[in-house]
């Protein structure tokens, strides 16, 4: 299936007249350390632009230095921050307290791969139930601990991610090749996998998709969390996680295509975020 624009209609209803606060979600972001800040950052920015008809809450998790300066991107953003350099077993008790009211999450943006830092991960995903997107480094704990992997999870590698989850190495092939691994490794996991690249291919083992919106200014560091964030935050209102996988994609994609347009073919995340708003209306 060749996702197209119709996809939009299918995640963003038309509201109801008298929803609240909270009838749309709440996205609780699990990432940062002291020295990476951006990627949470980016996770929140593009929740919040997709959220302009999506989730209701978007709150960030991180170590205090990251979350001071993610604080100040935007008031819309809540941040609980952390003592430490990097989230630990010792911040268990403040995830699973701020997991409570939530109704999706996104965990792994700028988290590292400290040896602490990757068990807690792991203990933190083994006790929750609520759909999850699963990027970067949290993809590395989770290839040590496959056995925790559920059906609502929704994991966005690019290629060599791929192969640390898989064992798959995809350097030599072709797109067809590509689609049938990604359709196998999901089917054996049990969850959606979304892989990034040239097109993304997306599938939870039953079905199956392509996105060709995107091009290769996208390369810029920041597109692959801004994609995570979208898709938190569509998974935060209900959505089921194959179609948000397959809407995010789309979404990230026609984002970055129209930030290159208006940026005469460069760009950089920042500018996609800025763009998400104009996809979605």
């Amino acid at each position: 299936m060749l996702l197209k624009k119709d996809i939009l209609k299918q995640v963003y209803p038309k509201r109801k007249f008298n929803a609240r606060k909270y009838d749309y979600g709440a996205l609780l972001i699990i990432g940062g350390s002291e020295k990476y800040s951006g990627s949470p950052a980016f996770n929140a920015l593009a929740a919040l632009a997709a959220y302009r008809s999506g989730a209701d809450i978007v709150e960030v998790i991180a170590p205090r230095r990251s979350a001071g300066i993610i604080a100040t991107f935007s008031p819309d953003i809540i941040t609980i921050p952390l003592e430490g350099e990097y989230v630990s077993k010792k911040h268990l008790k403040t995830l699973f307290e701020e997991t409570k009211n939530k109704t999706a999450v996104v965990i792994g943006g700028g988290i590292e791969r400290e040896k602490d830092t990757q068990k807690t991960i792991i203990k933190y995903l083994k006790k929750i139930n609520l759909p999850v997107v699963i990027d970067a480094d949290a993809i590395y704990a989770l290839a040590n601990e496959k056995s925790i992997i559920k059906s609502n999870f929704v994991i966005t590698p690019h290629a060599h991610e791929f192969f640390i989850l898989t064992g798959i190495n995809l350097e030599e092939f072709t797109v067809n090749q590509k689609i049938a691994a990604v359709r196998d490794s999901a089917l054996k996991l049990k969850c959606t996998i979304l892989l990034k690249g040239n097109p993304d291919i997306i599938s939870n083992g039953k079905q199956n998709a392509i996105n060709k919106t995107g091009n290769r200014f996208m390369t810029v560091g920041g597109t692959g969390d801004t994609l995570a964030g979208i898709c938190g935050s569509l998974l935060a209102q209900g959505i089921n996680p194959f179609k948000a996988a397959c809407a995010a994609a789309y979404i990230n994609g026609k984002a970055g295509d129209v930030a290159a347009k208006k940026k005469k073919q460069s760009m950089l995340a920042s500018d996609l975020i800025q763009a998400i708003s104009d996809v979605i209306a």
